[in-house]
């Protein structure tokens, strides 16, 4: 939590590495300190950054999850380009804002809940595969024994295609930003689950 010297409070994204006390500031001519939020334009090649404006003036949209960072790879024009945790490569005005360093919470990800009830606390109730289902419920439902999916590939319990269709539009206007596409996921066949 941040204290304002006209007393106000807020909260921001914690930044790895900052310390109770420590001191953050935000603007133009700042210096290069993590935690301190800055344009772009005045961050050094090379540089991780978190919560990453992109309209400027709107506030930080990506790079925001626990232990995430973007790394801050060419200055082009009036765009900088990012490499982000997906390592795609976009551009990004060069007056939106971004935070120096890297999120806090990075070790989140090897948390063992234990047990049920910690995830159901978080508000999450439990899932039940398709394939246990009958076929009024699931479309993988039914079938003797444990049966395969019995189509082409897995789909939501509303017929849908699941895991690895692409659902990005086509003609997105944020298209044209994007220098090189993220690495493919590959979900499908790493006996994950089936939705």
């Amino acid at each position: 939590m941040l204290f304002y010297r006209d007393g106000e409070k807020r909260y921001i994204l914690h930044p790895a590495g900052l310390e109770v006390g420590s001191t953050v500031i935000s603007g133009e001519e700042v210096p290069f300190e993590v935690g301190n939020a800055m344009p772009l334009a005045k961050v050094p090649l090379g540089s991780q950054v978190h919560n990453v404006e992109l309209v400027a003036g709107k506030g930080g949209q990506i790079v925001r999850a626990a232990g995430a960072s973007a790394q801050v790879m060419s200055k082009e024009g009036d765009y900088v380009a990012l490499k982000l945790p997906s390592s795609e490569v976009r551009l990004v005005r060069k007056e939106c804002y971004a935070t120096l360093g890297q999120v806090g919470n990075g070790e989140v990800r090897n948390t063992s809940l234990g047990k049920a009830g910690r995830t159901r606390w978080k508000g999450r109730r439990p899932q039940v595969r398709g394939s246990v289902m009958n076929p009024v419920d699931h479309p993988h439902g039914g079938g003797e024994g444990r049966a395969p999916i019995g189509r082409s590939g897995p789909v939501t319990p509303w017929g849908k295609p699941a895991l690895g269709k692409k659902t990005r539009k086509k003609n997105k206007e944020s298209n044209r930003l994007i220098v090189r596409r993220r690495r493919r996921s590959s979900k499908r066949g790493r006996g994950g689950r089936d939705s």
